[in-house]
């Protein structure tokens, strides 16, 4: 199968012809239809994790993987209900099962955990094994290259979202910001306008043309706040909502200037989520977040029961998406493009995977 596999940090990945993994008693092995790019997958690559994850080379990346069940293990129980030529995601925090994290359903925060392409291998690749109560099946065809990026993208900024909704931040009287209008900013405009029962939604960015996007999705105002001061940014922003501040914000960027815009930004009681990891370090004035009781909320990826209420809303085709198709042979040329930011939307890597098991490997093993 090809596979692109990483040597090392700050090296391009290398395209091989590999073997085909075997699969343990309890995996099921995916044909990989769809796998999204990530900035983390840059970032890998880059030794931004270098220290918390101790990698073992060579390294497949891509963690956000469609595809098709080919082979099943001996060990997995009819009760899964998988079978050869089903279209599958798959959740990407794989826990011990027995933590405390794992016990209330929050396998991607277990301590002992993995995720598949910061270890176990990734979907740039033809074929992976995956633990079977780790994929999820779609009841309806979706194409490839709008199902992989829920698995990460799609489905982060759903989960932050949710934690505003349950802090009692959103209404219709309220005001939401999104910071970022890209791969995850464009999905997080459509929640918060699923979510926030009739808030009005602004998207905060520095490039028009993603902007334009979030517009397209459902943001009720956008502000490019390229070279802008706060002050700027507070003076339209009462121009286009008749509010100097918000009450809710979402940074899908996590670059140390929009978290001090966005906290800045924050009313009295207000509440800020954090979901991206451009930067490396939080930034903020002590005393104005302590005195106006300001609430810092941490969202990390999302798990099982987020990701199968982001299929439903999918699959009923509530979900738009902007998607860049990469062949497997332009890789690294597109990790390029994510580096220096120039893709829009998601990048997915899409093989020419057909819908049906014609060319399925055994099904047991």
């Amino acid at each position: 199968m090809l596979a692109a596999r990483m040597y090392g940090y700050h090296h391009p990945l290398e395209l091989e012809d590999i073997k085909v993994p075997e699969i343990g008693p309890d995996d099921v092995l995916v044909r990989v239809g769809g796998a999204g790019m990530c900035r983390s997958d840059v970032q890998l690559i880059d030794g931004y994790f270098e220290g918390a994850l101790h990698s073992t080379f060579p390294l497949t990346p891509g963690h956000e993987i469609a595809g098709l069940v080919m082979a099943i293990g001996d060990h997995v129980p009819a009760s899964a209900e998988l079978t050869i030529g089903d279209q599958v995601v798959v959740a990407a925090g794989w826990g011990d099962g027995i933590c405390r994290q794992c016990r209330v359903g929050d396998e991607q925060l277990c301590e002992h955990g993995s995720w598949p392409g910061f270890g176990p291998p990734g979907g740039y690749a033809e074929f992976v094994p995956v633990p079977y109560r780790q994929l999820i099946r779609v009841q309806h065809r979706l194409k490839w290259e709008e199902l992989a990026p829920l698995t990460d993208a799609g489905v982060t900024p759903y989960r932050a979202i949710k934690k505003l909704r349950a802090a009692g931040m959103l209404g219709p009287d309220r005001v939401m910001g999104v910071f970022g209008a890209s791969g995850l900013g464009s999905y997080a405009v459509q929640y918060a306008k699923l979510l926030s029962s009739g808030a009005t939604v602004v998207a905060f960015a520095r490039n028009d043309e993603k902007l334009a996007i979030a517009k397209q999705r459902g943001a009720d105002a956008t502000i490019n706040t390229r070279g802008k001061s706060l002050a700027d940014i507070q003076d339209e922003l009462y121009k286009l909502t008749g509010s100097r501040k918000l009450d809710a914000a979402i940074d899908c960027v996590g670059a140390e200037e929009t978290i001090q815009t966005g906290i800045g930004l924050l009313h009295t009681s207000g509440a800020f989520v954090s979901v991206g990891l451009v930067g490396t370090k939080i930034n903020i004035p002590l005393f104005p977040f302590t005195a106006s009781e300001l609430t810092y909320h941490g969202s990390f990826w999302a798990n099982y029961n987020d990701l199968q209420e982001v299929l439903a809303l999918a699959e009923k085709g509530k979900i738009q998406h902007t998607i860049r198709r990469i062949e497997f042979k332009d890789i690294n040329e597109n990790l390029e493009l994510l580096r220096a930011g120039e893709i829009i939307g998601r990048a997915v890597i899409v093989f020419d995977v057909p819908w049906d098991a014609a060319s399925a490997p055994p099904a047991k093993h």
